[in-house]
């Protein structure tokens, strides 16, 4: 029997021997790297999530600010806009040659605290949000009348609206709102599939439902007699609702090429001061402020990998003094001591291998399975496969086993025939 035979058998023998013991070790190492992988997963997701809040607009265009003030009131509906943008300067940038589509986004109301967006009917056709993912409908339809209202999915679910309910818009923001425009009710014509995204908290109407509401105010307060809301359909039928200016503007080029140029030209447009900036680089300035989450949970994976690696040298040494007899009667038997360290290392090392592999199939199972229900709920996209980072993280694990089992085998190979007959079994 070579000696390669001798040492799978007496580590399998040895194993086997323990095997209560020797599972919860395995389910150790096991759950340290499913939480390794999880919390390595949610990382990721994050920033993924993040950065694909909007995708598929080239540029998001509003008046001259900073390009993270930008993107918060436009994109994820914090704050406000410094002023508006024109609808003469709307008109000349769709005008552009390298230009392709545009968004336009009005906000300054809203309802119980949350955001109102007035738009257009290209919002629920041009707006991408993850993997290029389109705006669904999962209830009703868009903006059939004036006063319909489109509402996100956590708005519906939250204040547990209806298709059909009548909604009343407020003028400003906070919960409670400055003024109610009650005297215009919308109608709930739609609800949105969840997103996770801002979407999901906002309420949508049209840029000419903003603007009927607000008809009859004047230096920031309603007048004493209002227009009826028959007649401002029959206005906004006749084209005469026109919209004077809104907050920001998504736009689309034609090329990928000419991103850079229109938004040069937009930069240096002279009628008003305008910035225009792309979404993935104000995201990324806007990640480096807001991402402390993403560093906590890189310093949590540590941890848990830490973790593993000590709990596992404690384990081994704890084993060691209970195996003295079993080393000082191998031997007796003839067994070299470099045979008894190896075995040592060799079971060490089996152990976190199986570890590690059972870690990763239930991480590789179980992802796929919990991806939509965290994508829908908490827009969190889970990448399914292992990166090249994790498989060096979990090979550092597998070598640190071997690592660890240094010491306890350096001890076995140290200890004396009579030493370990001298043990109490």
């Amino acid at each position: 029997m070579s000696r390669w035979n001798l040492l799978t058998r007496l580590v399998i023998g040895s194993l086997w021997s323990r095997r209560l013991a020797v599972v919860f070790v395995v389910l150790a190492v096991a759950v340290s790297t499913v939480l390794y992988l999880s919390v390595e997963r949610l990382r990721v997701g994050a920033w993924n999530s993040f950065s694909s809040t909007v995708s598929g607009t080239d540029l998001i265009v509003g008046a001259r600010s900073g390009s993270v003030q930008l993107m918060l009131y436009s994109v994820f509906r914090i704050g406000n806009a410094t002023n508006n943008i024109t609808m003469k300067s709307v008109r000349d940038i769709e005008a552009m040659p390298d230009v392709a589509w545009t968004v336009p986004l009005s906000l300054g109301d809203a309802h119980r605290g949350y955001r109102v967006v007035g738009t257009n009917e290209a919002y629920f056709e041009r707006y991408r949000y993850g993997r290029d993912r389109k705006l669904v409908l999962e209830q009703g339809a868009g903006f059939g009348d004036l006063f319909n209202v489109v509402l996100g999915a956590q708005v519906a679910r939250e204040l547990g609206y209806k298709l059909g309910d009548r909604v009343v818009v407020a003028h400003g923001l906070g919960r409670a709102g400055l003024v109610r425009h009650d005297d215009l009710p919308f109608t709930i014509s739609g609800i949105l599939s969840p997103t996770g995204t801002p979407v999901d908290r906002s309420l949508h109407v049209s840029l000419e439902a903003i603007t009927a509401i607000h008809v009859d105010w004047s230096t920031g307060a309603r007048a004493a007699n209002t227009t009826p809301a028959d007649v401002l359909r029959q206005r906004a039928a006749a084209g005469e609702l026109q919209t004077e200016s809104v907050t920001a503007l998504l736009v689309g080029t034609k090329s990928k090429m000419s991103v850079f140029r229109t938004a040069r030209a937009i930069n240096d447009y002279r009628q008003e001061p305008l910035l225009a900036v792309l979404p993935g680089v104000a995201l990324q300035e806007l990640w480096t402020v807001i991402g402390t989450a993403e560093r906590a949970l890189s310093a949590v994976a540590f941890m848990v990998v830490l973790t593993a690696i000590v709990g596992l040298i404690a384990t081994i040494l704890a084993t060691l003094e209970q195996r003295r007899r079993e080393m000082a009667i191998l031997r007796s038997l003839g067994a070299k001591p470099l045979v008894i360290s190896g075995l040592l290392v060799a079971e060490s090392l089996f152990v976190t291998v199986l570890g590690v592999m059972v870690g990763v199939i239930f991480v590789t199972v179980a992802t796929p399975l919990v991806s939509t229900w965290l994508q829908s709920n908490y827009g969190l996209d889970l990448p399914i496969t292992i990166s090249s980072t994790d498989i060096a993280v979990l090979s550092a694990i597998v070598l640190s086993s071997i690592v660890a089992s240094l010491l306890p085998a350096w001890r076995a190979y140290r200890m004396s025939l009579g030493e370990g007959l001298g043990a109490t079994a």
